[in-house]
């Protein structure tokens, strides 16, 4: 598909619409239904290590549920590492980078829905009453089966159980060491949990429609060639470090975020992220983004003198070769 011209590239997709008798609301061209699953792609370094950094390597990070009122107001429930569980409008949830958007419905013919066609409504009701009413802070441990903090598949897995529907059927596994290391680093201690890209595979779900952005989903590949490349080092041995004269600076910057949370506001070191961890982030995001500037000029020579947008297995070879040069 990214070797075709961009206008050819349809910007939505629409799969067989799965009956629901739930509210519904049309955005971005697309009829979704309070209870429905959005399932995305963020533009972030972070969101390409959720995507990639499994056994399995998928291409998604991000989960959010679908709420529908009766008047046809939408609300989205998910999950932040910046202020955990937040209530966001159609345009707060589009307004993050968006590489690519999946909307899942769960499948009308389940026995669960046979007896109760309005469970997705009352499972949307219930995350949006929980949302607004109690602060669920972000689990950077990955511990599905705490209900006490929630990272973003768990606002949907958590809140589908509750009403009789288990997600999820097959979950990620993290076992190489390389990868689990990292994201130990991170604060991760669970390393068999649900992935977002777990739930495209889900047979009790059915994908009713794509967006993506054509003009960007070119950087979607771009993202997964260096994470990948810098998970190859990850196996080597390549430890995740930081700046570590900047801890003290990190340590007072995590100390005025804590002020911050009791007072319902988000600091610049988001609650239960270490002043360590987030020194890591920062690294880690600085050296994907010296690989992936010298991928990407490497992909303008490439075009010049193929006269074709370079296929994976040569951005990945970009990014092996820069990360070499650079000496990362």
């Amino acid at each position: 598909m990214l070797q075709a011209p961009p206008t050819s590239v349809p910007a939505s997709i629409h799969f067989d619409d799965e009956p629901s008798s739930t509210p519904a609301a049309t955005i971005l061209g697309v009829r979704v239904h309070s209870g429905d699953i959005l399932v995305s792609r963020g533009g972030a370094a972070t969101s390409a290590l959720i995507a990639r950094g499994n056994d399995y390597p998928g291409n998604f990070s991000h989960v959010a549920l679908v709420h529908v009122d009766s008047a046809g107001h939408v609300s989205i429930i998910e999950s932040h590492i910046e202020k955990g569980v937040a209530v966001a409008s159609i345009d707060g949830y589009l307004r993050d980078t968006k590489l690519r958007v999946i909307v899942l419905r769960l499948r009308a013919d389940l026995p669960e829905l046979a007896l109760d066609p309005m469970i997705p409504c009352k499972v949307a009701s219930y995350a949006l009453h929980a949302a607004e009413t109690r602060h669920i802070p972000y689990d950077f441990s990955m511990d599905f089966n705490d209900s006490t903090s929630f990272f973003c598949s768990e606002v949907v897995s958590n809140s589908y159980r509750k009403f009789g529907v288990r997600l999820w059927m097959g979950i990620s596994s993290i076992s190489t060491p390389g990868v689990s290391s990292w994201l130990a680093s991170f604060g991760v201690e669970h390393f068999e949990t649900q992935e977002p890209s777990d739930l495209e595979y889900d047979p009790q779900l059915r994908v009713v429609s794509e967006w993506r952005d054509p003009g960007v989903l070119f950087k979607d590949h771009v993202d997964n060639a260096v994470i990948d490349a810098m998970l190859e080092g990850a196996e080597r041995g390549e430890k995740l470090g930081y700046d570590w004269y900047m801890l003290p600076t990190a340590r007072i910057a995590k100390a005025y975020s804590a002020v911050l949370n009791l007072v319902g506001m988000v600091g610049p070191v988001p609650e239960g992220m270490s002043a360590t961890a987030a020194l890591r982030n920062v690294k880690f995001t600085a050296r994907h983004s010296m690989i992936k500037t010298g991928v990407l000029k490497r992909t303008q020579e490439f075009e010049r003198i193929n006269g074709y947008v370079p296929p994976y297995w040569e951005l990945l070879r970009f990014a092996r070769e820069t990360k070499i040069g650079l000496g990362l």
